[in-house]
């Protein structure tokens, strides 16, 4: 492990000599992760990339990519380009990124099942914003927004996000 690694203790996420508070899925760290069961993946996943609203934040590294109205997540396990990023207009399952509330302000991207997706296999692991304290995810990992930028601030591509 480096220094560049995100750790996934059962006190929270290690990075840089920082425990930070986070949320898990609602279904646990499982082993075998499937589309729909709310659980975090356990594995060794690198960040492969970071949106952030525009409207909303300045850029926290120069690499992060602005959410537009047109971006979208899909998340139909038989869409040809499930687990990935598209736009609007878009005739499958999708997650919409700019979203009302502020859960996707800031989003790191993991290669949870990407780039070459398995159907079923769940898409969209994220580190985004927690709605509150301790509240589950759908199977992401989720921060205090104070917390979430200064990880955005610190990491680069290609850094691990370990879940044992």
């Amino acid at each position: 492990m480096t220094p560049d690694d995100l750790v996934l203790t059962p006190r929270g996420l290690r990075f840089h000599g920082r425990l930070i508070p986070c949320s898990i899925g609602r279904g646990g760290i499982r082993s075998d992760k499937r589309e729909g069961d709310g659980a975090t993946p356990r594995g060794v996943h690198r960040i492969v990339g970071m949106f952030y609203r525009p409207d909303r934040l300045v850029p926290p590294t120069d690499w992060a990519t602005p959410i537009g109205h047109r971006d979208l997540w899909s998340d139909d396990p038989g869409d040809a380009y499930y687990n990935h990023h598209v736009r609007a207009p878009y005739g499958h399952s999708h997650e919409r990124l700019r979203r009302a509330d502020r859960l996707y302000d800031l989003v790191l991207v993991t290669d949870w099942n990407w780039p070459r997706a398995q159907p079923g296999k769940g898409s969209a692991i994220f580190l985004h914003r927690w709605r509150k304290p301790g509240h589950p995810t759908e199977g992401c990992i989720a921060f205090a927004a104070a917390d979430l930028q200064w990880i955005a601030r610190r990491i680069h591509v290609n850094s691990r996000l370990i879940v044992r």
